[in-house]
């Protein structure tokens, strides 16, 4: 992302970037040099230089502690650049979490929801979508910036929307992926080809992404992970971390879910199986006895 959004900024504008991992920002500033990108000591260097910070975290927790670096003291139009900061956070997250981490940003800045879907691959290639929760006045910026790292920028709605957005539709996805598998199961343990399954229910009515794009049975899909040996794609452990922020939202809200809570022990279990634990989360159909 960062490499994608320094090829594509004007020159004149500078990245600074930090990560907990150090080999990370060295191996960037070895790939496309020193020019216009700087490795900052920690965050709050980052964001008392820039005005446009932009995050993506693996957890809830990681962005708090982020932002409480970031922001305090809350004296940024005074250290740093004196113009308020746009806050831009692509973790997946909750709803209730984003929401603190803006009324702390409030004095100092804007900040937006923008979690985002491609994966590591879309990263690379600079084809994420990006979902927004911003008020209407902030879209055409965000837009703009997001553009330079992603392929498309939906706003969802104010604030919060773009989680929301992003959590109701994984929570689509983990249901679907564990359906996807147990279909795929019972059609091969009935003497079913595969293929011939698959191509089926990929002009019917059960088809959906896992069906058609991460088949979870090896050699339906060429590339896939499952033919891979599950190997890449979206991880077991990140389904399921999405189900149940999905599922935490739903409790906060009182949104009554049949589903959820048994597909999050589902996963629960796949990651407990050490054949199964690290892969791709179509790795549910191996779990379930899946013909490899």
């Amino acid at each position: 992302m960062a490499k994608n959004l320094r090829a594509k900024l004007p020159k004149d504008d500078h990245l600074f970037v930090h990560d907990i991992n150090a080999k990370a920002t060295a191996g960037l500033l070895q790939e496309i040099g020193s020019e216009g990108l700087t490795v900052a000591k920690d965050v709050r260097e980052v964001a008392e230089k820039s005005e446009t910070i932009i995050t993506a975290l693996p957890e809830p927790s990681h962005v708090l502690g982020v932002y409480k670096s970031m922001l305090e003291p809350p004296t940024l139009l005074n250290d740093g650049i004196s113009k308020g900061r746009l806050f831009i956070d692509c973790s997946t997250i909750d709803p209730m979490t984003s929401a603190e981490v803006a009324r702390a940003a409030f004095q100092q800045g804007k900040f937006i929801d923008a979690p985002m879907s491609g994966g590591v691959v879309g990263a690379r290639a600079g084809t994420l979508t990006f979902m927004i929760g911003a008020p209407d006045e902030l879209v055409e910026r965000a837009t703009e910036i997001l553009s330079l790292m992603g392929k498309k920028v939906l706003h969802l709605g104010p604030p919060t929307s773009g989680l929301k957005g992003k959590l109701a539709n994984n929570y689509l996805l983990a249901l679907n992926n564990i359906a996807t598998a147990e279909a795929m199961h019972m059609g091969v343990k009935w003497g079913l080809d595969p293929k011939a399954l698959a191509g089926m229910i990929n002009i019917s009515t059960g088809r959906c992404w896992p069906s058609e794009v991460n088949n979870p049975v090896p050699g339906v899909i060429e590339g896939s992970p499952a033919s891979r040996g599950y190997e890449g794609g979206f991880g077991v452990s990140l389904a399921n971390k999405d189900l149940r922020l999905a599922l935490k939202a739903c409790e906060e809200h009182e949104v009554k879910t049949v589903l959820g809570k048994e597909a999050a022990k589902v996963y629960d279990a796949v990651q407990a199986d050490s054949t199964c634990a690290g892969k791709d989360f179509s790795v549910v159909y191996r779990y379930l006895g899946g013909k490899e």
